[in-house]
């Protein structure tokens, strides 16, 4: 499954790293913050592919606030692993970064399309 759209390949990518940083989460967490984190993370990439297979630009558009609304609960949960000490702050504003980038152009694309 691949998309032509360069938000859901950052999206995408994003999502890998976050499962890979939350494996090393304390074993505790496995059904509290390692699955509530990706999940919501997963989900970006799954809203933009789902929108972009509707058949109304409206249905796109509105599939990718939803993946908006995701994205900032997964930029929380990673504050929290950060500050719960699960993950360095290196890695945290790395993770951040990438999220700011794929809000970016979340925001652009729906401008785009309306």
């Amino acid at each position: 499954m691949e998309s032509k759209l360069e938000v859901w390949k950052l999206a995408h990518q994003l999502t890998l790293e976050v499962y890979k940083v939350s494996k090393d989460f304390p074993s505790p967490e496995m059904y509290g913050l390692t699955s509530q984190v990706r999940r919501s993370v997963s989900s970006v990439p799954t809203n933009i592919i789902e929108g972009q297979g509707r058949q109304y630009k409206k249905e796109f558009i509105q599939f990718l606030y939803i993946a908006k609304g995701s994205l900032e609960e997964a930029n929380y949960q990673l504050f929290l692993a950060k500050d719960l000490k699960y993950i360095s702050e290196d890695k945290y504003v790395e993770l951040l970064e990438i999220c700011t980038r794929i809000k970016m152009m979340l925001f652009k694309l729906i401008k785009s399309l309306k």
